[in-house]
């Protein structure tokens, strides 16, 4: 009985020493001396994170958050099974004062949130965080700073790593812990470009009250930085994984990004349209008509509505400025042509295809403007698969479905940038999409499309058998869902037309993941396509039809990307174009459209 009790009074000594021990053990590895050039580094970054944050202050951009909840699966590996999303124009010189775009049904829905703070704060209930818990105020934003307030060498510790290349830039990369104790310290990598000082990159997570990494309060994430203009370091795009979520929470990973950009938000210009005057010779070319009919003038007072609506939605950021060669016109405007010609539609001005920024899979038209989201056309996987799309919003535009007239007025236009979703008016009803999708359909099966219409099919399949989940990213914020409300899609004879998902045929894609096609300039909103090899799937996990994905930047600064003495453009044969109209390949690059059909 003694010894019993002699060996229970020793293995409690041992557990309280053994309890110690791990109570006092470092929480951090142990750091290593910087040499003096890795301290000039670091102090260099150090001083360039208060440079960033006030060309931060100086600037308004959009920030557009886009989160899927996840769940695992046998086959591929995880699903999404739920999403939100929230746009914002942030203004970083009010402390994180926030204007949300209003979306238009109500004032509060899926993701959208009212007053100052509110897109950022909000986000920390979007993010399915556990309510018992207070969170930091500024939640998501955060994301794009090491440590707005205490980032020195006081309160945390460096430890160099090795020489990394991202891209052209070359940089040192440091594991980074905090010193002192504290919520919201970082605890991570990051990356020092060697030029100026700049830290380009950084992911890890943030501290808890206590200095340890908690998920309850913060998520992993990966923030990266962009060379916008000479000497400016600005952030571009955040990605968050969790993929081993609190235990009780109904799923069980979750993926997000956030994309910024409009940090150089100009009036938009408009080229005049008499381009055929000769000043020298003093000769008009233009027509010769001197008077215009009443049905010239109508379709005159619709352009004029057009031109008002997409100079305001450029203005506020949402939609891409043209460029000259760009994709809008060597791509979608040839798709248009390729539909057009074959079926005989002579409209009095011609329909162009513009880029609505935003990630939501919608798409619409202003008069003779066809608008396509940057989302959906990440996600469509070939062109005839884009051509279904513009048919049916051609169809619309061939039928006399324009854009409400009363936007002529430009009055009607002078309204704060947030309320751009609640006062333009770009959806179709319910009637006029059913007549453009059949009518749309005609247009595919006279034109050189017909024979690939079973694999355009598949997209329009996809995305019904994701609409449950999905129901953030497929509903509109300006324009038309190419899902009805009860999930099925209106091009219905298109999708029946598919042949049924088979997750193990690697050539059947039936849609991409975000982010496949197309990039947009941070500072001044253009778009341009990805100069990115493209792969053929190895297995079924590699699809990720319309799933958020990890990004990775091959950084270039500015002078190298923006030479001063521009290289002559190449022809239009030499450049990448549109998707293939084949399963992406090994190295392979994506195909130009084909030629109009005469």
């Amino acid at each position: 009985m003694t010894f019993r009790k002699i060996s229970l009074t020793f293995f409690i000594l041992a557990l309280g020493v053994s309890w110690a021990h791990a109570k006092k053990a470092p929480q951090f590895e142990p750091t290593h001396q910087l040499t003096a050039d890795q301290t000039a580094l670091v102090q260099k970054a150090i001083a360039q994170e208060k440079v960033l944050i006030k060309n931060i202050q100086e600037h308004t951009p959009l920030v557009e958050t886009y989160i899927q909840d996840t769940r695992p699966d046998a086959k591929l590996y995880e699903v999404p099974v739920d999403d939100q999303y929230t746009l914002s124009r942030v203004d970083f010189g009010k402390t994180f004062y926030d204007k949300t775009y209003q979306p238009r049904e109500t004032a509060a829905r899926r993701g959208f949130f009212k007053g100052s703070l509110s897109a950022i704060a909000g986000l920390t209930t979007a993010l399915g965080l556990d309510k018992r818990f207070t969170y930091n105020p500024t939640g998501f934003m955060q994301m794009m700073f090491l440590d707005p307030s205490g980032f020195d060498q006081q309160h945390y510790a460096f430890t160099f790593v090795r020489r990394e290349f991202l891209g052209s830039v070359r940089t040192w990369v440091f594991d980074v812990h905090p010193k002192v104790a504290g919520m919201g310290r970082f605890y991570g990598r990051m990356w020092i470009e060697d030029q100026d000082g700049n830290v380009v990159r950084f992911n890890g997570t943030y501290t808890g009250p206590s200095s340890e990494n908690d998920s309850r309060y913060y998520f992993h994430f990966d923030s990266w930085r962009m060379n916008v203009q000479p000497g400016v370091w600005l952030p571009v795009e955040i990605y968050v994984e969790e993929s081993n979520r609190a235990e009780g929470e109904k799923s069980l990973g979750l993926k997000a990004q956030t994309h910024f950009w409009g940090y150089s938000l100009k009036l938009p210009t408009r080229d005049s349209e008499n381009v055929s005057m000769k000043i020298e010779d003093a000769v008009d070319k233009s027509d010769d008509s001197q008077d215009v009919s009443p049905l010239q003038a109508t379709r005159d007072w619709v352009t004029q509505a057009e031109n008002n609506v997409i100079d305001r939605l450029e203005e506020a950021g949402l939609v891409a400025p043209l460029t000259t060669g760009g994709y809008e016109t060597q791509v979608l405007d040839q798709i248009v042509i390729n539909l057009a010609v074959p079926n005989n539609l002579a409209f009095s001005s011609p329909v162009h295809c513009r880029v609505l920024l935003t990630d939501t899979v919608e798409a619409t038209t202003v008069g003779n403007t066809i608008l396509i989201s940057k989302g959906l056309l990440d996600t469509l996987p070939n062109e005839e698969s884009i051509a279904s799309v513009v048919a049916m919003e051609l169809a619309h535009i061939a039928l006399g479905h324009h854009i409400d007239t009363r936007y002529a007025f430009n009055d009607r236009l002078l309204f704060p940038d947030e309320s751009t979703f609640t006062r333009i008016n770009m959806y179709h009803s319910d009637a006029d999409n059913t007549a453009a999708a059949k009518q749309g359909q005609t247009y595919l099966q006279a034109s050189m499309y017909k024979d690939k219409l079973a694999s355009a099919g598949l997209y329009w399949e996809q995305l019904a058998d994701l609409s449950k989940a999905l129901k953030a990213l497929n509903s509109p914020k300006l324009g038309d869902s190419l899902l009805k409300t009860d999930g099925t899609p209106w091009m219905t004879d298109l999708a029946r037309s598919a042949p049924k998902i088979n997750w193990d045929d690697l050539n059947q894609i039936p849609a991409l993941p975000l982010g496949s096609w197309l990039k947009t300039d941070p500072w001044d909103d253009k778009v341009h396509m990805l100069n990115a090899k493209r792969y053929a799937p190895m297995n079924a996990r590699d699809k990720m039809p319309l799933e958020v994905t990890p990004i990775y930047f091959k950084l270039q600064r500015y002078e190298a990307a923006n030479p001063a003495s521009a290289t002559p453009a190449q022809p239009a044969g030499n450049n990448p174009q549109a998707p293939s109209t084949t399963a992406p390949g090994a190295d392979q690059q994506p195909a130009a459209p084909a030629t109009a059909q005469q």
